[in-house]
């Protein structure tokens, strides 16, 4: 089973690495004794799968290990199964973030009527502070 994340990166099994752990949280004496949170690690430096753009946004990010692995941690749920599906869940959000490439920002002239707007705000301080001055 792979995981999809968009038309041009599917992610497979073989790459995800899945711990399970003991979780905190909501569980009362179960909580002890079952290992029903999920850690998922993901290597982004030598994953095949991911496209060179997704790959230098998550390195950039700065969520990654010194190493170049993501790691999530899921346990909001007491099943190991809903831990699961969560945790493979957030790592496809994050990986599709990082292949949205970003919009390019392109900057703008300021409009002469804003231009125009400003001097004469300025001019009319200017005559009220006139007008406060005493007379000569």
């Amino acid at each position: 089973m792979s995981l999809f994340v968009t038309h041009r990166i599917v992610i497979p099994d073989g790459e995800l690495q899945e711990s399970f752990i003991r979780s905190s949280g909501p569980g009362g004496q179960n909580v002890n004794k079952v290992s029903s949170a999920v850690q998922l690690r993901f290597d982004v430096r030598l994953s095949p799968s991911l496209t060179e753009t997704a790959r230098e946004a998550l390195l950039r990010g700065g969520r990654l290990t010194r190493e170049g692995v993501l790691i999530i941690t899921a346990q909001r749920f007491r099943e190991q199964d809903r831990n699961r599906a969560d945790a493979r869940a957030r790592l496809a959000e994050i990986l599709r973030r990082a292949a949205t490439p970003k919009p390019v920002r392109r900057p703008t002239k300021v409009p002469k009527a804003s231009k125009r707007k400003r001097v004469e705000g300025k001019k009319h301080r200017a005559e009220i502070k006139r007008g406060r001055a005493k007379p000569e």
